[in-house]
């Protein structure tokens, strides 16, 4: 079992549309069958306007596969489009699960 854990810093203000932005991803992607997702604002963090999310999967190449898939539904391009300009910078982190 995996965690990713998305990090976006957005620019100046720009947090709020960010968040609607994956919260409508949240919704898509458990329609998928993806994991819920965790989405997170900063109240003290490396930088202002950080918004988190996390989704544990079950394996890296699951992950990969419907991330492919997903991309291609109009429903997910729509939920992302202009989020280019709402993001500074962000990374992507991957963790195992130790149980």
């Amino acid at each position: 079992m995996f965690l990713v854990r998305d990090i976006m810093y957005c620019k100046p203000g720009q947090a709020r549309p960010m968040v609607q932005k994956f919260l409508a991803l949240g919704k898509l992607g458990q329609n998928m069958g993806f994991g819920s997702m965790r989405v997170m604002t900063d109240v003290s963090a490396e930088r202002y306007w950080t918004v988190v999310t996390e989704m544990e999967v079950e394996s890296l190449e699951k992950y990969a596969e419907m991330t492919r898939k997903s991309m291609e539904l109009k429903e997910f391009q729509e939920a992302m489009k202009g989020y280019h300009d709402l993001v500074d910078h962000g990374r992507r982190e991957i963790y195992s699960i130790e149980k």
